[in-house]
């Protein structure tokens, strides 16, 4: 049965791979380049904002939902190794879950915590922000990169 769905699940988790790597890339390209042009406080303010806002069904959906996708084609490509595309397949269901929603959890949602919780006006509160913008761009580069090297593994997959 799960052969049978991996071509579907294949192209379902390209298309959330994409999708998730162009918000990382935004946030990595503009969003937050201009977010250190504000002043500490207010950049901290948009920040935060965006960091409640951002937890919709649809976007954790293309996040996790592509994740939890990515674990059933890891299975299908072992299962069916023989099969042409299995390398890629496991390549980019590896790729995709440890650089987004692993990187996510462990690195860019812990420093998101931290920025919540100061006060933006202080001086603590910039020199938080300082730091985050460095540490969580870092990571956002991470993912932003795993997941379009993941579509890239996808898109091999079919070839």
């Amino acid at each position: 049965m799960i052969m049978k769905l991996l071509p579907t699940l294949t192209f379902i988790a390209a298309i959330g791979s994409g999708i998730v790597g162009g918000v990382f890339f935004a946030f990595s390209n503009f969003i937050m380049p201009a977010f250190a042009r504000l002043p500490a406080a207010g950049g901290i303010a948009a920040m935060n904002s965006i960091n409640i806002t951002v937890i919709t069904p649809m976007f954790m959906t293309a996040l996790f939902g592509t994740g939890l996708i990515c674990l059933v084609l890891a299975t299908g490509a072992i299962i069916g190794w023989s099969q042409p595309g299995s390398f890629w397949l496991l390549a980019g269901a590896l790729i995709y879950v440890v650089g987004n929603p692993i990187v996510t959890m462990i690195f860019n949602v812990p420093l998101n915590n931290a920025l919540a919780a100061v006060d933006p006006a202080s001086a603590n509160g910039a020199a938080v922000w300082t730091t985050y913008l460095k540490d969580w761009v870092m990571w956002n580069h991470v993912r932003t990169i795993t997941a379009i090297a993941a579509l890239g593994c996808f898109i091999m997959a079919w070839r």
